[in-house]
């Protein structure tokens, strides 16, 4: 246990709160997804709708640099997988790279 979360749980339990006496949970209704990736007849495409959503927005792709070349991108969807833990296949890899380098990316025609 960290030292900070020691010092929250003892605040917690000098200050009488226990489940009984905790604030009640409170749902959140985020609003509908607005953000879509790119269409595009590249195979890459479906894999990255299918695998990507899952964890973040499809926003997120338009934060990264638009000069990112083909080895950033293949950091990048490979640091999805290992560590963030992502779950796709290893051989969708090059696809979904090509895709998002090709849409996304230093390759991306204007």
């Amino acid at each position: 246990m960290t030292k900070l979360a020691g010092v929250l749980l003892t605040a917690a339990v000098m200050s009488g709160v226990t489940s009984d006496t905790a604030p009640a949970q409170r749902s959140v209704t985020m609003p509908p997804e607005t953000a879509v990736y790119g269409a595009s007849g590249l195979p890459g495409y479906p894999l990255v709708q299918r695998h990507c959503v899952t964890c973040h927005s499809a926003q997120y792709v338009t934060t990264q640099p638009p000069v990112s070349n083909r080895s950033y991108w293949e950091a990048t969807v490979r640091k999805m997988k290992k560590p963030f833990g992502a779950q796709f296949p290893d051989e969708d890899v090059p696809a979904m790279v090509d895709y998002l380098v090709k849409t996304y990316g230093a390759e991306r025609t204007r």
